[in-house]
């Protein structure tokens, strides 16, 4: 986790705000806890999708915990990964030459990967 330490603050008008505004929007139709406002942030690795914790199973006090992390792969496609909690690392979930792919199976979360 500590290479999302460093946030990559983006360029007005560039590709980033793109890609932030796709990963925000399709965020909205997320089928759970869709009350909550989940951040994206641009870091030096990707972008870190970070939730405040509804369900309280990682965060007792509702704080707001790592729920996805995508990066763009050597080849130019996409990578996600989920966060284990309780092991305190990154797990690769899946890789798709887009991103629209991975941001669906973000937001449907039928097995609860990524919202916990």
């Amino acid at each position: 986790m500590n290479a999302l330490a460093h946030r990559v603050p983006p360029s007005a008008g560039s590709v980033h705000d793109l890609t932030r505004w796709r990963i925000e929007r399709a965020l909205r139709q997320r089928e759970r806890y869709r009350y909550v406002q989940p951040r994206v942030q641009l870091v030096k690795d990707g972008w870190l999708v970070t939730s405040p914790c509804c369900s309280r199973n990682v965060d007792p006090t509702g704080g707001e915990i790592s729920i996805a992390w995508l990066q763009r792969t050597a080849d130019g496609g996409w990578a996600i990964y989920a966060c284990d909690h309780h092991r305190g690392e990154w797990v690769l979930h899946a890789e798709h030459p887009r991103l629209q792919p991975l941001l669906q199976a973000l937001c449907a979360d039928a097995g609860r990967t990524f919202w916990p």
